[in-house]
């Protein structure tokens, strides 16, 4: 084999690698994000384990080599389960009364004689 030949193949052996780690990774993050799956309802749980499901069925948009789709959809599941314990955490937060907008951050509110 010629050296530029080795070349590429250590350097695709290495993003495969980096790839496989960076999926490994985000699956580790998703299942930890179970434990807030009881407080999301209904469509956490689709997301979580659409999720899960897609990356551990071997039928894959890209081939298994190239991890990139799994980690998309795992970083979008990561993404929309964290908006949504927010979104859950906000409402929880609010007291009765209170408007649904957030409250003005970082300025001084003027008063209206």
């Amino acid at each position: 084999m010629s050296r530029e030949a080795w070349f590429v193949v250590v350097i695709a052996g290495i993003v495969a690698v980096a790839t496989l780690v960076g999926a490994v990774l985000l699956a580790i993050r998703v299942v930890r994000a179970r434990r807030m799956l009881t407080a999301l309802g209904g469509s956490g749980k689709v997301a979580f384990y659409g999720a899960l499901i897609y990356t551990i069925f071997p039928v894959d948009v890209l081939p298994d080599p190239i991890y990139l789709d799994d980690m998309g959809v795992l970083a979008g599941a990561l993404i929309y389960l964290t908006r949504l314990a927010h979104q859950r955490r906000a409402a929880a937060r609010r007291l009765p009364g209170q408007p649904d907008a957030p409250p003005e951050s970082g300025r001084a509110r003027r008063r209206v004689p």
